[in-house]
């Protein structure tokens, strides 16, 4: 028995998504703070996998590792290293894995009562909330 699933939004957990959707070969926004440091820890208890809607999508899955790769250099650029440079050991499913627990920007925990439809319509994800 391997590591417990750990599945990761792309869009708005890892990726800033500022920029909005532009196509899903399209990644034009840096990393959210935190990620790689998250990584680095999480990688130690968990199988990472990073599934989106870009995932089954053509070029998806290719420009979201180019983007972990590049963004990675930046991190490692601006004087945040690791003890020793490993690889991310994260891996793209083209479906939804079985995860054990998930970090999404746009759910809500379902925990037992069905929240009411105005409070859905009126849902913001962090990065829209008002601080």
């Amino acid at each position: 028995m391997g590591k417990p699933i750990l599945c990761l939004d792309f869009d708005g957990v890892c990726h800033q998504y500022t920029s909005g959707w532009r196509g899903a070969a399209v990644i034009p926004d840096e990393y959210v703070p935190g990620l790689f440091e998250f990584l680095e820890n999480a990688k130690k208890e968990f199988d990472v996998q990073v599934f989106s809607s870009r995932s089954n999508q053509e070029g998806g899955i290719e420009a979201m590792i180019a983007w972990f790769m590049d963004q990675r250099k930046l991190w490692r650029s601006r004087g945040n290293k690791p003890p020793i440079d490993t690889p991310l050991e994260i891996s793209f499913p083209t479906e939804k894995p079985p995860a054990f627990v998930g970090l999404d920007d746009r759910v809500i925990q379902f925990q037992g009562e069905w929240p009411s439809v105005n409070m859905l319509r009126n849902f913001k994800p962090w990065n829209k909330q008002e601080a």
